[in-house]
């Protein structure tokens, strides 16, 4: 059970990986980035989360370099986490994509790299460099995004390494159950973007009277809904008591029919792209 918001569960190649962490999804760069992700390192947290078409590399490597002084603690307890975007997917393109990140970031290694869309016809080349920068320490997991079961089963017919991570879009109303048991049989971590459905799930009056009888608010009833099933949230805010509120979920537990009254919630709605038609 996730008793702390340094948690962490270990990956299928020995990896540590936060729990819980901060997403940075349409945070523009500037003063509130670098702010948000300083506030979210000096209250605890232990993983963020950007990609390269965010934008904001380099304001997060800034928040991250003032967070880490601010809270005393060393580069290697962050969890960092890049995507490598639809456009660079080729060998050198994902290799000189991979270069920018770090760059931008100010730091010498990622945690965690993603590729972030499954652009069919190309992921493999792009999985085949993820690849070689994990082999060559550049990286110290890799992973996907969006990736549905076809996806990862092609993406097994000539990976050497299997991914460690699949980041999904997942929330009450998009819960992934056949998805999320492909990957736990296949070891492979679930991580949730969006997890609160972009805010759409807030003033939501099933997981409203879940979260009274727990003194909580529905964000944190959803983030708990998460963890106590084996999935890495990694929620959006750049509002300092946000960001602390959204991780003081580790003082009580949902019990097995709350659990099922918000699965029961699922409509396999998207807020975000369907990962088999999208068009970027």
């Amino acid at each position: 059970m996730v008793i702390n918001l340094q948690d962490t569960t270990i990956l299928h190649n020995g990896v540590k990986m936060p729990w819980f962490g901060l997403g940075v999804f349409k945070v523009d760069e500037g003063p509130e980035l670098v702010k948000a992700v300083k506030t979210a390192i000096t209250h605890g947290y232990r993983s963020i989360d950007t990609a390269a078409i965010y934008a904001n590399e380099e304001g997060v490597g800034k928040g991250i370099q003032e967070g880490l002084k601010a809270a005393g603690i060393s580069r290697e307890e962050l969890f960092v986490t890049s995507k490598v975007w639809n456009t660079d997917l080729g060998y050198e393109s994902t290799i000189a994509a991979y270069e920018r990140s770090i760059q931008k970031l100010g730091l010498d290694y990622l945690d965690l790299y993603l590729i972030h869309w499954p652009v069919e016809g190309e992921y493999k080349e792009a999985w085949r460099t993820l690849e070689t920068l994990y082999k060559e320490g550049k990286v110290k997991a890799i992973g996907v995004s969006n990736f549905q079961i076809h996806h990862l089963e092609d993406l097994f017919k000539d990976a050497e390494v299997k991914p460690m991570v699949n980041q999904v879009e997942r929330h009450p109303r998009l819960t992934q159950k056949e998805l999320q048991a492909f990957c736990q049989k296949n070891d492979i971590q679930l991580e949730a973007w969006s997890p609160l459905m972009q805010g759409e799930l807030l003033s939501n009056e099933v997981i409203k009277e879940i979260a009274d009888k727990h003194n909580k608010s529905v964000a944190q009833t959803i983030l708990r809904w998460d963890l106590q099933q084996g999935v890495v949230v990694i929620p959006k805010s750049t509002k300092e008591h946000r960001i602390v509120e959204n991780a003081d979920i580790f003082d009580f537990e949902l019990t097995e029919e709350e659990m099922q009254i918000i699965d029961g919630l699922n409509q396999d709605y998207r807020v975000g792209p369907d990962p088999d038609n999208f068009d970027f």
